[in-house]
């Protein structure tokens, strides 16, 4: 059964309009016809049940069967800050990431970013998108404009801080220690924060219920400069590794959301 992601404003007398790049996707690409079941997502964890009723070059008119609820996020808020990459690496991390489930993407620049400006982000949004759909999910991420990378710290600062990991190919501790010492360091710079569950256990509650979620930092080819990453842990990030092996940026990238995802969210 084909999906389809489209914000539904509303729904006239049980059906749904679906028009332009749209319809013109279902048509040309997904060669839906009269009498084909479709699953609309609005991506407000919204699902409907549909039935194509009428097709024609400007317009797709589903009639609509079935609402219901179709939350399959995790429930952890990741957001991936991704110093950017060359070429179609970006892509890739944009579509693995939203695989995985990161609920925003921040492309940065970074002092070692051989790509220092793009007008790629409508193609990310879309690449996001279509992982979506591909992967089940019942909404898109959020993919923002790249931003210098000193502008995190002022700008999402309060979202993010401490709640979040730098991952430094030249050290750093074990991410599994790096995620136990999470309530530490956010008991120590919040004195006002009500006690959170240690997560030795796996006990990820603290992290779910924090404002913000947790946000990871990946570098761009050839990684992060020392002055940088000496930054990020003096705003509050957790200096991180994931192992002795340098790994290529989009590797990184992948294989971080993976392990967070598996020790605080919903894999595995």
């Amino acid at each position: 059964m084909s999906r389809l992601y489209f914000p539904i404003t509303h729904i006239i007398e049980g059906q749904i309009s679906i028009t332009a790049e749209k319809a013109r996707y279902l048509i040309s690409v997904l060669r839906c016809k009269k009498g084909d079941d479709l699953i609309v997502f609005d991506g407000e964890n919204n699902c409907f049940r549909t039935m194509i009723v009428q097709v024609n070059r400007r317009e797709v008119i589903a009639e609509v069967l079935e609402k219901f609820p179709c939350d399959f996020e995790s429930s952890l808020h990741i957001t991936l800050v991704q110093g950017l990459l060359k070429g179609e690496k970006m892509d890739m991390v944009i579509q693995k990431a939203t695989e995985l489930g990161v609920k925003e993407i921040i492309p940065v620049i970074t002092e070692r970013s051989q790509v220092r400006e793009t007008r790629k982000v409508s193609r990310w949004i879309k690449i996001a998108e279509e992982a979506s759909k591909q992967s089940g999910r019942s909404m898109i991420p959020i993919v923002h404009e790249p931003m210098n990378f000193s502008d995190i710290f002022t700008i999402h600062s309060s979202r993010f801080i401490p709640r979040g990991f730098i991952f430094y190919e030249e050290g750093g501790m074990k991410l599994s220690e790096a995620v136990s010492s999470l309530v530490t360091r956010h008991s120590s710079l919040n004195p006002t924060t009500p006690p959170i569950p240690p997560l030795a256990r796996g006990d990820a509650e603290g992290i779910k219920r924090s404002e913000g979620g947790l946000i990871i930092f990946i570098g761009p080819e050839g990684g992060f400069t020392k002055e940088e990453v000496a930054f990020a842990k003096e705003k509050g990030l957790i200096v991180t590794s994931l192992g002795k092996r340098i790994l290529r940026a989009e590797t990184a990238a992948i294989s971080a959301i993976t392990l967070v995802q598996f020790l605080l969210g919903d894999i595995g």
